[in-house]
């Protein structure tokens, strides 16, 4: 994959919304509706079937030319052939991620609700920080909220792509997108949806209408992802 441009809609494919055998399906389909980036995330064990259902997602995001990030664990996602980790507060540091997966690795940060966290995860060498939770979200109730004046000054503050998470929605998205950020990352909006390509196109609809906030690749993104 060769340096993909870190905006649009971000796919949060979580096991808690996608049991076993269907999580392949619904994130083709919610490819098929616009998603830009793939996220999986798992919170529990990874089963026998449960990992050869990450092969099956590696293909397919292989196939599609869009990248697949990993949450949490380094480990899997080398071990997978991924294009990169996304990193929370109680994971590995980026700095660590970087010398483990070395330059040609995707790799983002959640940041919450704090700016010093994402100048930190910059300097470190992050492709991307994430921000939120912004609304009322299903995934994570109970996570601190943030305020859309926080991307505003990120986006004058930090020079890589900004995504935004929690309680996404079409109607949500377009506001953040005002404010700033390049990626809308969505779990149940998408995923909960009974239709997801339908769900991830209105979604990605909101990226054709506004302007992007950045424009840019950093230098790390910028280099051939093999």
């Amino acid at each position: 994959m060769i340096a993909p441009t870190l905006r649009g809609l971000y796919l949060i494919a979580d096991t808690g919304w996608l049991e076993a055998g269907r999580l392949v399906d619904a994130v083709a389909a919610a490819l098929e509706g616009g998603g830009a980036l793939v996220q999986y995330r798992n919170k529990i064990p990874l089963t026998a079937a449960r990992r050869d259902e990450l092969a099956g997602l590696v293909r397919l995001c292989r196939a599609r030319g869009v990248p697949l990030i990993v949450n949490d664990d380094i480990a899997l996602a080398r071990e997978t052939g991924a294009d990169g980790v996304h990193l929370g507060r109680d994971d590995a540091t980026v700095a660590e991620a970087r010398r483990t997966l070395g330059a040609r690795m995707i790799i983002g940060a959640s940041c919450y609700n704090r700016l010093d966290l994402a100048h930190a995860a910059a300097r470190a060498g992050a492709d991307y920080v994430a921000f939120g939770s912004f609304f009322p979200s299903p995934t994570k109730p109970d996570a601190v909220r943030a305020d859309p004046a926080l991307l505003r000054r990120a986006r004058a503050e930090i020079g890589i792509p900004l995504a935004a998470i929690g309680g996404i929605t079409p109607e949500t998205g377009s506001i953040l997108l005002d404010a700033g950020a390049d990626m809308l990352a969505v779990a149940s909006g998408v995923f909960a949806a009974a239709d997801p390509a339908a769900a991830a196109q209105a979604c990605a609809r909101l990226f054709a209408s506004t302007p992007s906030g950045t424009g840019l690749f950093t230098e790390n993104v910028l280099r051939s992802k093999g």
